[in-house]
């Protein structure tokens, strides 16, 4: 008996070649014959275990079951059935939303399906940052963020809002607030004996109803971003092969994701202060991986930026070292892409496309 690959493989040659002699048809219709399931499991062994790791996290016991059944009767998966899956996917994706939805239209379809005590205990998981209750959804809002909202409140209440997050998360946010409030926070702690559960189940429905719900109204994401950060993480040769699979479907979306991509050659955007930085946060044998594959402009940026005796070690290296991997330069520039975010996100940088408006800070 076929499997589910094998047919779906059928149908897209098939589609192919109708397409090839004039008929009108349509690879990604053929699409269709899969089940949700089977088109995950494609996806999440495209994946693979590093990067589909965070989607796996996310699905309940019994999505994890039905994908892992379908992906075990999969069969032989081809570069053709995963190039038009995800390039079936991304099209979709980027129908001005229409399959991202809104908040308050996930919840209108639910309250359809389920009781009213399950429906707002999904609803809170929607709004709120990840976390199996209020304390760690806490614990993953920016320490910022959560600074600014606790600054308008009493001490008291903060005090026990910080003594039930991470430790090293309370420091971050503590170390925010204005310096006379803080220590008034701090005394507070230092006194604070047990909180009676009413008091605290108080302060829950505040920060449920007054924060968590609010800032969940600021988390929706571009689908062109979320896919151009996906394509950021593929090696090279595949980021190629969609974004051209992808340009002959829908070549406006594929135009704006390449926009909204970061890129190796975008380094020579930051300037003298951050490059340097940049080169004191990156291993040497990366450097010199990354600057083997780096075109001139990037590759003379780089060396004007070390000090003599640096840029000519790093010169007689590059001259002296032998054929590498592609993969293996594609993964040491893709880590100091990865520096240079990590730097941005903290502040120490700024991150630019292109100047002005299309400035990008992450």
């Amino acid at each position: 008996m076929a499997t589910p690959a094998a047919k779906i493989e059928k149908m897209l040659a098939d589609a192919k070649a109708k397409q090839d002699g004039g008929e009108a048809g349509n690879a990604a219709e053929s699409l269709d014959v899969l089940t949700g399931p089977q088109k995950a499991a494609v996806l999440l062994l495209a994946l693979g275990s590093e990067w589909g790791q965070p989607v796996w996290n996310e699905l309940s016991d019994d999505e994890v079951v039905s994908v892992s059944v379908a992906m075990s009767e999969l069969g032989n998966v081809t570069n053709t059935m995963t190039q038009a899956l995800l390039t079936d996917f991304v099209s979709k994706m980027s129908l001005a939303g229409a399959l991202l939805g809104t908040t308050s239209s996930t919840e209108k379809l639910l309250s359809e399906y389920l009781p009213p005590d399950r429906l707002q205990v999904i609803m809170e998981e929607i709004r709120g940052p990840a976390g199996r209750n209020m304390w760690e959804k806490l614990s993953n809002v920016q320490p910022a963020v959560l600074a600014n909202y606790l600054k308008n409140e009493y001490p008291q209440t903060v005090a026990v809002v910080l003594s039930k997050i991470a430790s090293e998360h309370a420091a971050g946010v503590l170390s925010l607030l204005p310096d006379e409030f803080s220590m008034e926070v701090v005394q507070r702690m230092l006194k604070m004996g047990s909180v009676q559960r009413d008091v605290l189940e108080k302060i829950e429905h505040t920060l449920r109803s007054e924060f968590i719900s609010n800032l969940s109204q600021t988390r929706q994401r571009d689908a062109h971003e979320l896919m151009a950060e996906i394509f950021n993480n593929f090696d090279r040769q595949t980021e190629g092969r969609f974004l051209s699979s992808l340009e002959e479907s829908d070549w406006e979306a594929a135009e704006r994701i390449k926009t909204l991509m970061f890129t190796f050659e975008d380094l020579t955007k930051l300037d003298k202060a951050a490059i340097q930085l940049l080169l004191r946060n990156v291993e040497q044998d990366v450097l010199l991986l990354a600057m083997k594959g780096a075109n001139e402009q990037v590759r003379d940026l780089f060396l004007s930026n070390m000090s003599e005796r640096a840029g000519k070690m790093l010169r007689d290296d590059l001259e002296v070292m032998g054929p590498v991997r592609l993969k293996d330069v594609d993964d040491a520039q893709t880590k100091m892409i990865t520096t240079a975010k990590d730097l941005a996100a903290k502040g120490d940088i700024i991150i630019t496309k292109s100047g002005g408006d299309d400035e990008l800070v992450y």
